[in-house]
């Protein structure tokens, strides 16, 4: 009774706002469009828009029908892909989904050497999902998720790949570079750079400055490293970065790590895949790469 192009109709009309745009998009005229959309409402008994003047409001039939659209269409799209692919003799596509923005300069030390080994596999890196990394994954939109922070959920497994220690990053002439380590209440003073990440996400304040009762002076965001560290550098503020990724940036700039509190904070990286595909041979190729010593060495130099 539902098929996909009913499931297309919807999701092109909630992107682009009209039964003509979504026409246009499907490569369809409108009044097929509209024919196939009135006939399923008949079939199921219920209206999936309601007209506001010229504009479309879906109701609660279209919104859920449109969260199934949204869950099948990439999961139909992947399999015509891969069938497409074992058609012609191909290996795959290995979609890599980012959780972790400092992981990234790690991610290419495992890439570079998987591209050498699998050469008829192709490697696509997201960094920002429909659904959020765990959706990606259930949703099809990604293969491997990295990830520090890990959500255990059923149909999915988590591979800690490498340890490391998250660290204050600081001007190598700051107060805080020369103690042994930080204390939560010296933070109060500081600017303190982070990711565009929620601030319950970030271990600096959900393990160390949250337990305290204690915020710093101010919470700039910045989204890339590079920039991050030039600014503290710079002595505009102060950030928190795994220890590997400060030690890598500081031969080039006047950057020192300092840890957080007298244990440190000790994190992980993970590999998050879906169940059902654990035994595809380059999935399971690029996990066991990433866990070898040598690429965990590199991220610590």
């Amino acid at each position: 009774m539902i098929e996909r192009i009913h499931l297309a109709i919807v999701q092109a009309v909630d992107s682009h706002g009209s039964l003509t745009a979504a026409a246009e998009i499907l490569c369809v005229t409108q009044s097929a469009l509209s024919h196939s959309m009135k006939k399923l409402e008949q079939q199921l008994g219920t209206d999936i828009w309601l007209r506001e003047g010229r504009s479309l409001r879906l109701t609660q039939a279209g919104q859920y029908l449109l969260a199934v659209a949204n869950r099948v269409l990439p999961q139909l799209a992947l399999a015509e892909e891969r069938l497409g692919q074992y058609a012609q003799g191909e290996r795959g596509a290995l979609r890599i989904g980012m959780e972790c923005h400092p992981c990234y300069q790690w991610l290419l030390k495992v890439v570079a050497p998987y591209l050498a080994r699998w050469p008829d596999v192709d490697v696509d890196v997201k960094q920002k999902f429909q659904f959020g990394g765990i959706g990606a994954l259930f949703g099809y939109e990604i293969d491997l998720l990295v990830t520090p922070d890990p959500l255990y959920k059923p149909g999915l497994h988590f591979e800690p790949v490498l340890d490391y220690e998250q660290v204050l990053v600081v001007n190598h002439e700051h107060p805080l570079a020369s103690v042994d380590y930080v204390k939560p209440a010296q933070l109060t003073r500081e600017v303190l750079i982070t990711y565009p990440v929620e601030t319950d996400r970030l271990d600096i304040y959900n393990q160390f400055l949250m337990p305290a009762g204690v915020t710093p002076r101010r919470h700039k965001v910045i989204e890339t490293t590079d920039i991050m560290l030039q600014m503290v550098a710079s002595g505009r503020g102060v950030s928190a970065l795994p220890r590997w990724l400060v030690e890598e940036y500081a031969g080039k700039m006047n950057v020192v790590p300092v840890r957080l509190g007298q244990k440190g904070i000790a994190k992980q990286i993970f590999l998050g895949a879906r169940e059902t595909d654990s035994e595809i041979d380059y999935l399971k190729a690029f996990v066991e790469l990433a866990r070898q010593p040598s690429h965990r060495r590199s991220a610590r130099e």
